[in-house]
Order: C-alpha cells, then structure tokens, then sequence
C-alpha cells in the first residue's frame, strides 16, 4: 500500500515515513526558537568547567558514552532502518563505527599535546591546545551514528562543549543517540535539538557558538559559512562530491566493473564519497560496459538495494537520470521509476554520457553509474579535474607513473589507487572547492575542535 506524506508544518514537527513502504514512523516536535537558545545557553554554562576536566578524565567520560552506545547499538539500528531505509546489518555496522570513533576520541584526545619552540636558552617556549568552546554540530541522515560520533566525539574530548543538531530525515536516531550518549557526561556538555532548516539557520548566526561542524550538501554548507563570516564561528564542513573513477587500458575489465559498481551501488549511492562518474579507456570500454550492467541488471533481479531516503530524493535522482538520457546518454539498465509503496529505485547504467550531462556535472546520490568513453588515460584525468567538487576520486590502474600523474593532477581531498573504498584507519583529508574545508575526521579534528595558545616564560631579572 501507499500512505500520504502527512500535512504537519515542519517547522513545528517532523513526521518520518519508512521509505521501504510509506508507513508512518513517528512524528518528533521541532526546537522552538527559546529551545534552541537554551540549549546552546547551557552548553555555555557547562563550558568552563568541562574545558577544565582533566584530559584522561574526559577521555574515560567518552569511553562511557561509547559503553552506553554499546549496549544500545540493535535499538539505534533498528530506528536507522525504519527512519532511512539503510539494512539492518548496514545500520548496525555504522552504529559499530561510530562506537570504535569514539573509544579512537577516548584514547587520543588525553594525548593531543602542543609542541616545544626553540628559544633563549633560559626560556621556555611551548604551544598549548585549547578547547575553542562551544560547537554546533550538524549531521547528515546517510550513516547518522557514525557521522555524529566523529564530530560529538572529537569535540567533546577536547573540552568543547556541544549542541548537536541531526538530520531531519532521522530525528528519532539523532534524539535517541544524544539521549545515549549525555547520560555518560555532565550536565550541559551534550545537547541535542531537533529540526529543519529553520533551526539550522537559528544554531548557525547565534554569536555565541564558536565551532559550526557541518557535514552534507554544498549549498547548506555554503550557507553556513556565509554567515560564520559575521559570527567569528571557525567552520568545518564536509559537503557534496561528484566523485569520479577512471579506469586505464591495462586493467581487467570484469575487475574494474566490479569496482564500479561497488562505488556506485552501495548504499544505494547515498555515500559522500560514492563513485558519481566513471571515464573508462576505450581499449576496454566494450566488455567494461557489459560487464557493468550485468552488475547492475543482477542487483536489480535480486531486489537487494534498499530504497533511498524519501521519495523526493528519488525524484531528484530521476530528474539528473531523464535530463541526462535526454541530452543522449543511453540507458543499459534501469533509469525507470518501479510501481509500488517506497521510494525504490533500480541500479542505473548509462553509456554515452558526455561534459555537461546533469549526471556529469551534479551530484546524483543515488544508484546510477554514467560512464563516458575516452581516448587515454590522460583525457580521463583531465575531464576528472574539470568539476566544482574536489572530495574523492579513484584511478584503476597498473601502472605506478599513471599513479603518480593521478596523484599531482586530481585537485581532491583523498585518492584511492584500485580500491574505491580504501583506506587505513583514522585517516582524514581536506576537502577542497565546493566539497568544503578543513579535517572532518582522524587525528587531525581534533586540531580542528583546539586552538593554539602561545607561551613564552623567562626568569625575571634579579634583584640587586
């Protein structure tokens, strides 16, 4: 069966519907505007003292919180799943990431140190890292629990305190989350409110908030940044990408499409860092594409890609899809809206795609693979370059010089050389252009959520 979408005002309420079949979850008032205020005026009557708590003690409060989340990891998995769409096993394994993030937070921050400076030799000169304050955090709906711990964990051990503001695609897991979490901390240390855009826009121009963490789309996090410009606030933001793969003329083609479709089709696309166009050589561009829609025609007889998030992300998807087979990409599989409940959409191959397509130029964040043939794998990085996001790329290739080129060529944030999910632990890269800035995860946020204090110290003179 279909169900509506409820008339609610989403200024005021958020109704979630289960995207596997329409069915209303549950409805979760929005922060008024004094709720918001309060929120972020309690996080400033907690900073003082949390900024004060010895490191090894905030690392043990984390460590609680991670035990909490432990205990709680199937409920807010289950929530995921009705709130998103995402597997169960897949929502599980994102709260299991976000809980090994914050016992990662619980070890590092104690040790995050300054660093000595090289002075008289009777002075004494040194850096010292200290919490910026408070910090809103702002998390997307694609892996709720993971995102958040990262940018909740980070911040926390480093003496900030927070307010946390999750999607509003899953406000039952962002409340359930924050619920967990602040049983394990002090009073005022972790708040959480609930709402849309409006509520994102209050949290964003209050002059009181120093830390604006934002991770999801490039115009929010545009918007966040214009108005950190008359607060002061210090911006961390990951946002958009349209990440490419280019694939050269010396690699398995079988291999290279299921790398493919590995970074279009997991999570049904929903991925900041999910493969959105792919440049394929055209000495291996014929069983490249066969075996790629293969890849996708067995997805979609198997029925096992979830849904995505709501019906009018399924609409966007299909809009980029439609423009982009109106300005000549051919379709070898999927690219149809099926009939019945949810917000289901098949695994896409498109061919023929040129410079320009919507599905080219924009990202789609959704299960649709666009493939353009090329001449060379010079071509293929060149037109991989050519694009206002700079998160993510991956190149499949055997040769370690066209490694190298890919490396000083492709203006982004991370590159990964024959596995589109690769990568060791806590790493963290700087997203560039339109994908936004500064380190959102690893070591590095936690210089993010500090500023440095400059000491210098000398005897006085003596006294005669």
């Amino acid at each position: 069966m279909t169900t509506a979408a409820p008339t609610t005002d989403p200024t005021t309420e958020l109704t979630v519907l289960d995207p596997r079949d329409g069915s209303v979850v549950g409805t979760v008032a929005a922060a008024t505007e004094d709720e918001v205020r309060a929120a972020v005026a309690a996080a400033h009557a907690a900073a003082r003292d949390w900024a004060r708590t010895a490191p090894e003690q905030r690392g043990r409060a984390l460590r609680a919180a991670a035990d909490r989340l432990a205990e709680h990891a199937r409920e807010l998995a289950e929530l995921n799943t009705r709130e998103t769409g995402k597997p169960f096993e897949e929502a599980l394994g994102g709260v299991q990431a976000g809980i090994g993030t914050l016992y990662q937070y619980a070890e590092l921050g104690p040790v995050h140190r300054g660093r000595s400076l090289r002075g008289d030799v009777l002075a004494s000169d040194y850096t010292v890292a200290e919490p910026r304050g408070v910090v809103v955090a702002l998390t997307p709906w694609n892996d709720p629990v993971a995102v958040a711990a990262g940018l909740l964990g980070a911040a926390l051990v480093s003496g900030n305190t927070v307010v946390h503001k999750p999607s509003e695609r899953c406000p039952h897991v962002g409340a359930r989350l924050g619920e967990i979490l602040a049983e394990a901390l002090p009073a005022g240390v972790l708040g959480t409110v609930s709402g849309g855009a409006a509520v994102g826009e209050l949290l964003t121009g209050l002059p009181d908030v120093d830390v604006l963490a934002h991770v999801g789309s490039t115009a929010t996090g545009e918007a966040i940044a214009r108005a950190a410009v008359g607060t002061g606030a210090h911006v961390i933001r990951e946002n958009g990408g349209n990440d490419a793969l280019v694939v050269d003329d010396d690699v398995d083609p079988g291999w290279a499409a299921e790398q493919a479709a590995l970074g279009a089709f997991a999570n049904v696309g929903q991925i900041c860092v999910a493969v959105e166009r792919i440049y394929v050589h055209r000495a291996v561009a014929e069983p490249f594409l066969a075996a790629l829609a293969e890849q996708a025609r067995r997805r979609n007889a198997e029925g096992s890609l979830a849904p995505l998030v709501d019906e009018r992300m399924r609409e966007e998807v299909h809009r980029q899809v439609a423009d982009s087979v109106a300005a000549g990409a051919v379709v070898l599989e999927g690219a149809r809206v099926p009939e019945g409940p949810g917000a289901f959409y098949p695994a896409t191959v498109l061919a023929e795609c040129a410079p320009g397509m919507t599905v080219m130029a924009e990202e789609t964040f959704g299960p649709v693979a666009p493939v353009q043939v090329v001449d060379s794998f010079a071509e293929g990085l060149r037109l991989a370059a050519a694009d206002r996001y700079g998160l993510a790329a991956t190149v499949l290739t055997g040769r370690i010089a066209h490694a190298q080129q890919a490396v000083a060529e492709l203006p982004v944030g991370t590159l990964k050389v024959n596995n589109v999910f690769g990568g060791a632990p806590g790493g963290a890269a700087q997203p560039r252009r339109a994908s936004g800035a500064g380190f959102g995860y690893g070591p590095e946020l936690l210089d993010e959520m500090t500023q440095v204090k400059v000491v210098h110290v000398e005897m006085p003179p003596t006294r005669g």
